[in-house]
């Protein structure tokens, strides 16, 4: 018994007919395959199959001999591809995470370090909230992720990549739009939105700013996204303090100035769980000074 009168077996069962089978299943003439069939059943010894003009009914033996003859392909292909696999050599896999937007000025220079260093190697991406990256972290699905610095760490370990300025994001026709920087006073008496604890580091640090130059800010509105965050400023003539890569989403109606004076900074890092021993994680934190660059 060969594996293609199993699956001639099977084409005909499915299709109810051996002409149907024959012209769009397997592609052969329907006398050939009357003739796999009925050597299919002498080698059985059993009739498997009753032919009428009206097309082929399974009998009771070949209802019980389809699931069997089902289970042995699916086995026969599982073994090709077992040994498929055995024959190539496994190929390295690292998970890493960037924190949403981070990806576009460091994606392209991480792909191209760890591809020359490993060819073939599956790169698996995900990009999230800096909070969510640095759980997966902990829990060993991610390999390392480029993330903001959390208060809680537990058992990650950092190296920074850079360092990025806030600026204040507000609408194009604003009147503060016209000063080439906004002093953080200026804000006093309008719109403001803070980050929302999605994003934590940054809404630490805008805080953290603000009370640092004596100011007492109390905004009563949160955005959760940098999308989220056009749509409030754009409809509510908000102002805000975003990272400056956040400048490259923003639309021709709004625009950004810089912060006058020292400007609030936070530190983009690559994180990773401190028992990672993966020799592509070694190989990144060996380049993280070359990857840095100024966000555009």
């Amino acid at each position: 018994m060969e594996l293609r009168h199993l699956r001639y077996f099977i084409a005909v069962a499915d299709a109810g007919s051996l002409t149907v089978a024959a012209e769009q299943k397997l592609h052969t003439s329907q006398p050939s395959l009357s003739r796999q069939i009925r050597d299919l059943e002498q080698e059985v010894g059993v009739a498997l199959m009753n032919r009428s003009v009206h097309g082929v009914e399974l009998t009771p033996a070949g209802k019980a001999f389809l699931d069997h003859a089902r289970m042995a392909i699916h086995q026969a292909e599982a073994a090709k591809e077992a040994a498929l696999s055995a024959a190539q050599p496994a190929k390295p896999t690292f998970a890493l995470g960037f924190l949403s937007g981070a990806e576009i000025d460091l994606l392209p220079e991480v792909d191209r370090v760890l591809r020359a260093a490993f060819p073939g190697i599956d790169i698996r991406l995900s990009s999230d909230y800096s909070p969510a990256l640095a759980k997966a972290l902990m829990r060993r699905k991610l390999d390392a992720a480029f993330i903001r610095r959390e208060e809680t760490m537990g058992e990650l370990a950092s190296r920074r990549v850079r360092t990025d300025p806030l600026i204040f994001v507000l609408p194009s026709d604003h009147r503060l739009a016209s000063q080439t920087a906004i002093a953080p006073e200026e804000v006093l008496n309008e719109m403001f939105y803070l980050p929302s604890k999605s994003a934590p580091a940054v809404r630490r640090i805008v805080l953290e700013y603000f009370n640092r130059v004596g100011i007492d800010l109390k905004p009563e509105h949160e955005v959760h996204n940098v999308v989220h965050a056009i749509s409030m400023i754009t409809s509510t003539r908000a102002v805000m303090l975003l990272p400056a890569y956040t400048k490259r989403y923003l639309p021709e109606t709004i625009t950004t100035r810089p912060v006058m004076g020292e400007a609030p900074t936070l530190d983009l890092v690559l994180a990773y769980h401190k028992a990672n021993t993966s020799p592509v994680l070694k190989l990144l934190l060996s380049r993280v000074g070359k990857l840095a660059g100024t966000p555009s």
